[in-house]
């Protein structure tokens, strides 16, 4: 069955009624099936998603991006959908990029594809470039992984194999917590350049409660490392895959 056929789009919004209509049409482009989590708007960003031809999933008060995800996950994987492709609702990832985490995925038969912004950063503002490195840093450390873009909320993902992993974050550090269980048990993920797209958004971060709220996180991911170590041997050869730049430019885990 092809991909796009059983696939699924999930868009975690608030307050995005401005420009979630056009995005919904570009989306439906490459994807036909769009679902739109609504976290607590208080615009028309479920009445917009809904004409534009999404299905909207209401929270009637924020729960943060985490949960909007889980939500869409879970209520995709019941509705019979494999994969599921997540882009952010506010337009910072751009709709044509979509084909690549398809041709990834089939390519290299990984269970997450994730969009790398880190190849070619430029048009990322610089504190947002410099605290991704850092945070994906940590994360390869833990996982002894190189994981170039951690914090990419633009992903493919098979949904059996999520639901199969202990992720529970509900707020920012749901980017963190999925790839880090995935590269916990050597599940193959791969990385796919994307194109950086900044406009004069507003970040929805509060710097210092989702700072503690990440570093909170990383503690207890650490505790999740068996004796200190991470387990060996997915039957992928990692150090292979740390060499090879396979078709499409994607970087492998």
């Amino acid at each position: 069955m092809s991909r796009p056929q059983n696939c699924v789009a999930v868009l975690p919004c608030h307050n995005e009624a401005q420009g979630i209509g056009a995005l919904v049409g570009e989306i439906k482009r490459f994807v036909a099936n769009v679902w739109v989590v609504d976290d607590g708007s208080v615009d028309r960003t479920a009445e917009i998603a809904r004409r534009s031809g999404a299905t909207v999933i209401v929270h009637p008060e924020c729960q943060g991006k985490g949960r909007s995800l889980l939500d869409g996950w879970a209520a995709a994987r019941k509705a019979g959908y494999e994969w599921a492709i997540t882009l952010d609702g506010d337009g910072q990832h751009a709709p044509g990029n979509i084909p690549a985490f398809f041709r990834a995925a089939d390519e290299t038969g990984a269970v997450m594809v994730i969009g790398n912004r880190m190849e070619d950063p430029k048009g990322m503002p610089a504190l947002r470039r410099g605290v991704n490195a850092w945070l994906s840093r940590r994360i390869s450390r833990l996982v002894e992984s190189p994981l170039p873009d951690t914090q990419c909320g633009f992903r493919l993902v098979h949904l059996p194999t999520l639901a199969d992993l202990p992720v529970a974050a509900d707020h920012f550090e749901i980017e963190s917590e999925t790839v880090f269980q995935f590269a916990l048990r050597r599940l193959p993920v791969v990385f796919v350049p994307i194109d950086v797209i900044y406009a004069a958004e507003t970040s929805k971060i509060r710097p210092l409660k989702d700072t503690l709220r990440w570093l909170h996180w990383y503690a207890e991911a650490r505790r999740q490392i068996p004796h200190g170590r991470v387990p060996a041997g997915h039957p992928q050869d990692l150090e292979a895959n740390k060499r090879t730049r396979v078709p499409c430019s994607i970087q492998a885990l």
